[in-house]
């Protein structure tokens, strides 16, 4: 089907005269759309549609506090309660109609670039192609399973959705790679968890429990206050165990064969099926223990997955070789920005009281994409675009 070469309202016609193409020039179609930027024919009220939509009511609107009651009633003992403007470091004003958890979940959504840039940054494969995931695939398939889990044990859906969607926010370009490459730099070290937490997402103004769950999502980190955040550590395991290994076999790295039997026994053969397996055993495993948990057949099972993709995916020789030019580029890069801090557009430091142009350096890399990395390394170092880390066609373009 060809496409059409009408120009689309605002859109640029190829010659700059700074004005907008004569209506006259716009497609019945192009015409249609902008004209429902203007209001409803009778000039009282805009509407959706031309035509009235379904009858709704009577509406008795169910505002903050009503809402904040109906958790108290319903949720489960132990989960975390929503209550008012939330507990900031910096005091709010509550909001009128959404919890101060929902608040969070769309200042993640909404506010945080770090969330946005996560379409840039590498899940397995470094430049993913169009089927593989990528960080920001990530945290919506771990809010997915967050949200079932905690919806059904009856914890604070909102808080853990907004937990999953900024667990992984801290990341630097090129994967856990970018960890051991700003570690050196830091005193306190790199890790994604407590950074994407206390620097990236802290002009946020979140909550303390969701900035909690997001600090201690990983398994190496304590244990999450809330047992929001304990859902959300599992969510994670699960959806990237099951998805990394569903992209390696899709990428021909390893075959469907390569899954471990007991995996294949007690959860089925396809990716569906092992989410379900394990969403089904952290909600039977809660219930026995008293507390989130996983039931103990199923977490073996779980940690089988896990090494095999450790094994035959995160260590294969051609993920460490990948691994290594990361951390050789961004730590070349960390040491030219803190030489040139001027070249930094935004310079802002990390945590604690230790600014300055080496942590300014290291919050302005790990802040980058992939290929925005890659190609600052062409452009800033000369880097020869052969010496930088390569997706599985081996290629890089920029």
């Amino acid at each position: 089907m060809a496409l059409s070469s009408e120009p689309t309202p605002g859109a640029s016609t190829g010659t700059d005269t700074g004005a907008l193409p004569p209506v006259l020039e716009l497609s019945e179609r192009a015409r249609t759309w902008a004209s429902t930027m203007r209001g409803h024919e009778s000039g009282a009220v805009a509407h959706a549609h031309r035509e009235l939509g379904p009858v709704v009511g009577p509406i008795q609107p169910l505002h903050r506090e009503a809402r904040e009651e109906r958790e108290r009633q319903q949720l489960a003992p132990g989960a975390t309660l929503a209550d008012g403007a939330g507990d900031r470091a910096r005091p709010e004003t509550p909001d009128p109609y959404r919890t101060c958890f929902e608040r969070d979940r769309d200042r993640i959504l909404h506010g945080a670039t770090a969330f946005r840039r996560l379409a840039g940054k590498t899940q397995v494969f470094i430049f993913p192609d169009d089927h593989q995931r990528t960080r920001l695939t990530h945290a919506l398939e771990v809010a997915q399973i967050a949200v079932a889990i905690a919806r059904t044990l009856g914890l604070n859906e909102s808080l853990a959705e907004a937990i999953a969607l900024g667990h992984d926010c801290g990341h630097g370009p090129g994967g856990h790679a970018s960890e051991d490459a700003f570690g050196p730099y830091l005193v306190e070290g790199f890790d994604h968890a407590v950074w994407g937490a206390d620097v990236v997402l802290s002009p946020l103004n979140l909550c303390r429990q969701t900035l909690d769950g997001i600090r201690n999502h990983s398994w190496s980190r304590p244990a999450p206050s809330t047992p929001e955040g304990e859902v959300v550590s599992w969510a994670d395991r699960i959806a990237y165990v099951c998805h990394d290994f569903e992209d390696a076999v899709s990428a021909g790295v390893l075959g469907l064969d390569a899954l471990p039997t007991e995996v294949e026994q007690r959860c089925g053969s396809d990716r569906s099926a092992w989410i379900r397996a394990f969403i089904a055993a952290v909600i039977e495993g809660t219930a026995a223990a008293g507390h989130v948990a996983m039931s103990a057949e199923m977490a073996e099972t779980l940690a089988a997955f896990r090494a095999l993709n450790y094994e035959r995916i995160y260590l294969r020789p051609e993920s460490l070789r990948q691994g290594r030019a990361v951390v050789t580029v961004l730590q070349a890069l960390v040491e030219h920005f803190a030489a040139h801090p001027d070249r930094i557009p935004s310079p802002t430091s990390g945590p604690g009281s230790e600014p300055g142009p080496l942590v300014a350096a290291v919050t302005y890399v790990a802040g980058m994409t992939d290929r925005f990395a890659c190609v600052t390394a062409v452009q800033e170092l000369d880097w020869n675009p052969a010496d930088l880390p390569r997706g599985l066609d081996s290629r890089f373009s920029i």
